[in-house]
């Protein structure tokens, strides 16, 4: 679902520590709004994702693969207890836990609609990209811990 979402650098400026979470924000939002920009601004160019232990190198894998398909269903993302860290000026660590919502396209309003809801935990790395100075997201790795619904909602 297209839908207008906000630039990828907010005014006024972020702390290093609300940028390094409105990276993941970017990443999450940009897959329930089908945003490609914003899902570019949120990784770097080698990012690399594991998805239960599924690996995706490269912003282009992780496009194809994950993004492209994700992107075309009615989805929410939703991140909490987020604890971050700062190691370096340029360099952060993030673990979250996460709660998505999957529908087919078109789905997500109609009753009794087939859909699988996802608890699970993100470790990140991060990096600050010297050039737009936005933190992006270098490694990501998600591992789903339980799931209610139908998981052949994936499946077109």
């Amino acid at each position: 679902m297209s839908i207008p979402a906000l630039p990828a650098s907010l005014t006024p400026a972020l702390s290093d520590r609300e940028a390094v979470a409105d990276a993941l924000y970017r990443g999450v939002i940009a897959f329930d709004t089908a945003d490609d920009a914003l899902f570019k601004s949120a990784l770097t160019e080698d990012a690399v994702l594991v998805l239960n232990g599924t690996v995706m190198e490269g912003y282009d894998a992780i496009y194809s693969q994950c993004y492209a398909n994700v992107s075309k269903m009615d989805t929410t993302h939703f991140l909490t207890n987020m604890r971050i860290n700062i190691t370096e000026e340029s360099k952060a660590q993030v673990s979250c836990s996460a709660l998505a919502q999957h529908y087919r396209d078109g789905e997500g309003m109609k009753p009794g609609s087939d859909f699988l809801l996802a608890g699970g935990l993100y470790t990140v790395e991060l990096v600050k990209d010297a050039g737009d100075g936005l933190w992006k997201i270098k490694h990501w790795t998600l591992k789903t811990t339980w799931g209610q619904g139908d998981r052949s909602v994936f499946v077109k």
